[in-house]
This record gives C-alpha cells, sequence and structure tokens, in this order.
C-alpha cells in the first residue's frame, strides 16, 4: 500500500487512534483502586481533623496505614439517620453521598453520624458538610460535645476558592474559631454565623469571615446551616435519651 495514498494515512490514524484509546482505559483502570483508596483516606482524615486528630499525618511513613489506624481507634460508631432522628438501617454511613441525598425529598434523605471517643473517654459527634462557595463546591466536618449544641471542632476544604481569600477556609486558624460555639439559643436551632466586618468576641454563635471572601464565607455559613438543621430531631431525641440515662 502506497504510504503516502490518502487511505493508508487514514487507516494508520485510525488504529493509532484506537490504540492509544484503549491504553488510556487500561492505564484508568489499573489506577482506578489507587484513586478510590486515596479518595478513603483523605476523607477519614477530613473526619479526624475535626476533632483535632491525625496531627502527625505529614511525618508518616505510610499515609492510608496511619489514617485507618487512628480512625478504626477513635471512630467508635457510624450511624445512618433521618431527618425525623431515627437511625435508618442498612446504609452504609462511609459510602454516604451528601450530594445525591440532598437531591431526595426531605423525608429521604440519609445523613451520616461518626461517632468519636477521645482519650479522655468523651464522646464527640461528627457530621458531614457540602455546599457551594465562590468558585465551586466547599465541604468539612463539624463535631459537637455529648450536650449536641456545642462545636467540638471543624475542618472544611474547597475544590477551587481564590488562594488568600475564600482559600483561607481550609486553614486551622479560621477553623479554630468555630470551636466552643453553639448551635442553639433557648432551644432554638441558630447554627453559626460567619459574620462580616468580624464577630462581637462574646458572641456565643458567629465567628469572623474571610477578609476578602464575602461569597466563599456566605456559603459556608449557608453550608454548616443547612446540613445541621437537619439533625434537629436527631440532636434533640439523643439528648432526651442521654438525660434518661444519666436519671
Amino acid at each position: 500500500m502506497n504510504k503516502q495514498s490518502n487511505l493508508y494515512i487514514f487507516l494508520y490514524s485510525s488504529i493509532m487512534v484506537i490504540v492509544v484509546a484503549a491504553l488510556l482505559s487500561l492505564a484508568s483502570t489499573a489506577l482506578r483502586p489507587f484513586q478510590q483508596k486515596n479518595v478513603e483516606t483523605e476523607k477519614r482524615l477530613d473526619i479526624l481533623k475535626s476533632v483535632g486528630a491525625a496531627k502527625d499525618v505529614d511525618d508518616a511513613s505510610n499515609k492510608h496505614e496511619y489514617v485507618g489506624n487512628e480512625f478504626n481507634k477513635l471512630i467508635v460508631e457510624q450511624i445512618v439517620v433521618n431527618r425525623k432522628g431515627d437511625r435508618v438501617e442498612g446504609v452504609d454511613p462511609f459510602t454516604v453521598n451528601l450530594k445525591v441525598e440532598f437531591a431526595k425529598p426531605l423525608d429521604q434523605q440519609n445523613l451520616p453520624v461518626f461517632v468519636a471517643q477521645l482519650e479522655d473517654s468523651t464522646q464527640k459527634f461528627i457530621l458531614p458538610l457540602l455546599g457551594r462557595g465562590l468558585w465551586g463546591p466547599i465541604w468539612g466536618y463539624i463535631s459537637l460535645n455529648d450536650d449536641y449544641n456545642t462545636v467540638y471542632g471543624a475542618s472544611f476544604a474547597h475544590k477551587a476558592e481564590t488562594p488568600g481569600l475564600g482559600a483561607e477556609i481550609a486553614n486551622l486558624s479560621f477553623q479554630d474559631q468555630f470551636k466552643g460555639k453553639q448551635i442553639f439559643s433557648n432551644g432554638k436551632f441558630v447554627s453559626v454565623s460567619v459574620v462580616k466586618g468580624g464577630a462581637r468576641s462574646d458572641d456565643p454563635h458567629g465567628v469572623d469571615a474571610v477578609s476578602g471572601g464575602t461569597i466563599t464565607s456566605q456559603g459556608l455559613e449557608d453550608m454548616v446551616k443547612s446540613c445541621l438543621e437537619g439533625y434537629q430531631e436527631f440532636f434533640i431525641k439523643s439528648k432526651i435519651q442521654s438525660n434518661e440515662r444519666e436519671d
């Protein structure tokens, strides 16, 4: 066949496209388990960060093993509840996708709860968050004390917020503001406000917004409120059960 002919060039190009596509498909298939493992490790790490754990992760020789061990040591229970505060059986809390759940009718949503027991034997209740910032999705986890009201810690992350502005939500200096804040006021759910210009020092329900990151800050406030309000009945029922056990 004449290598200069149009037919030869067409056949050669077609074969090369098929070969390259096949190789890329094989590479993608081979890498998928490793990619999934990375996703799961990062998720466990984000959960742990909300209770101030896994601080030595950067020094670990094997990140997956370190995070897995810390997670198994601290997370003593994982459950799923509905918006009525009742447990949902048969659903794996770790694999619940909030984006999928939030697209469902309210009465069909599955909401995960991760229970951590710290070295001082206190329990913290870790709840996932998902929202939208200025340029894309933001997410995180917030942990509550066993009064189901006081924030113990929080961790936030983002996909594409502006460095030095909205991206500051991922910094500890911003996240640490949430410690000790309360999501109820006189029995009414109020969440935590992210206040532009700064919250009052004596405000139990407010933190300072990110300087220059107004839209991201508002998105984070909306995220915390919209996600936590789905757990209101769970908080109320859990508090009642806790009081009954103490009596």
